[in-house]
């Protein structure tokens, strides 16, 4: 993207948020935007197209933090005038003189001469000295990089705990399959254009300093071409219909994102292409749960196996596994079965924590009644009282 382009667009504009909107805040923006403009939902709306690649490439800015501070402090200098007094600048000699009087160098404030980074790196070569000139100005201009693309997918818990390769139809600007993304008629290409020699901006002198600014003649990309592809229309590029498949690693969590490089919207006349972003939501399961790297479930017992013990079966991912109740197992107890938990990222999995959980019986025989009635006065009898030592006996 280029300067000129970040000092003009309101990215925050296009998604409808404050310039002081927090990050959740512009992602549930840019959610809603992007499901109700998508092209699926509005076959044949240009003005809804070009909304949508408006909040894609709003999104791809703001949803950097990185990104957004110097699209933040690009708009900052340059709607303030940001410069030292306050008043403006104009040219001075081997400098900019300003509102104050005082003199400075454009390189310090741009962070140096030296390539060491900061807002000279953001600005570019878009101030040089007279016919002086730059390294960036001098040489061709790098193609405009496609925009990210983010998507969502949903889904079931065991597919996300044991990994799954889903595939996703998506509607977004691709290459262009006739001209490849040259932009070109094919048989025929792009030439250099001969106003910027290929660089893509042109100098104006302005006193002791000269101003660089995208070509007019090429529109700031380098080439010109002269038989454009009748499909894109010289762009490279066009809204296609694809299925891209997602290979999701076993173990995801319930949002994370899944980044496939190169697989977002394509660059205009075969730039690079953008990034996808996968965020990924997982439904519960009826059985299991989960905790970090465990499985969790809920197992419904009797008052006999807790106070015997015995061995139960329990259901796993792959199977089921026989699990020992040691006798005289309080009701609530979580009991630990190794291994049988989610995959990890570096090898083995989690464990398996089985709560047991007493299973009260609502109709009972006579015989199971009478029975029952035996059991407590033996308990009585024993001396056993659950209430000893309560604090509310």
């Amino acid at each position: 993207m280029s300067q000129r382009e970040w000092i003009e667009k309101d990215f925050y504009k296009d998604l409808g948020v404050s310039p002081d909107a927090t990050q959740d805040e512009i992602k549930k923006a840019y959610r809603k935007l992007a499901r109700d403009l998508h092209p699926d939902a509005n076959h044949g709306d240009e003005k809804a197209e070009e909304r949508f690649k408006a909040v894609s490439e709003a999104n791809a800015v703001l949803s950097d933090p990185a990104k957004r501070k110097e699209y933040d402090e690009t708009r900052r200098m340059f709607a303030s005038g940001g410069f030292p007094g306050g008043g403006g600048f104009r040219p001075g000699a081997g400098g900019f003189t300003a509102g104050t009087g005082a003199t400075f160098d454009i390189g310090d404030l741009f962070g140096g001469g030296g390539g060491d980074g900061g807002l000279g790196d953001l600005f570019g070569g878009l101030f040089n000295r007279a016919g002086g000139g730059t390294a960036s100005t001098a040489g061709r201009s790098r193609p405009r990089r496609g925009s990210d693309v983010e998507t969502e997918t949903t889904l079931d818990f065991r597919d996300a705990v044991q990994g799954v390769t889903v595939p996703l139809r998506m509607t977004s600007p691709a290459p262009c399959t006739t001209c490849h993304g040259s932009g070109a008629q094919p048989g025929t290409s792009p030439r250099v254009c001969p106003n910027c020699n290929g660089s893509g901006v042109v100098s104006r002198n302005q006193g002791a300093f000269g101003f660089s600014e995208p070509c007019d003649d090429c529109r700031g990309s380098g080439s010109i071409i002269d038989n454009p592809c009748s499909d894109c229309r010289g762009t490279g590029v066009q809204n296609r219909t694809r299925t891209i498949t997602v290979r999701v690693p076993a173990g995801i969590k319930d949002g994370s994102r899944i980044r496939l490089a190169g697989q977002g919207e394509a660059g205009l006349r075969g730039a690079p292409s953008g990034d996808l972003f996968v965020t990924v939501h997982v439904r519960p399961d009826r059985v299991f749960g989960r905790e970090g790297d465990d499985l969790t479930l809920v197992l419904p017992v009797s008052y006999g196996e807790l106070v015997l013990g015995g061995t139960v079966s329990v259901p796993t991912l792959d199977g089921r596994v026989g699990l020992k109740i040691p006798p005289g197992t309080a009701d609530g107890r979580v009991l630990r079965v190794r291994g049988r938990g989610v995959p990890k990222r570096g090898g083995g999995a989690g464990d398996l924590l089985v709560t047991v959980k007493v299973a009260i019986p609502q109709n009972l025989d006579e015989k199971a009644t009478e029975a029952l009635h035996n059991y407590l006065r033996a308990e009585e009898a024993s001396g056993f009282d659950p209430r000893e030592g309560w604090a509310g006996a």
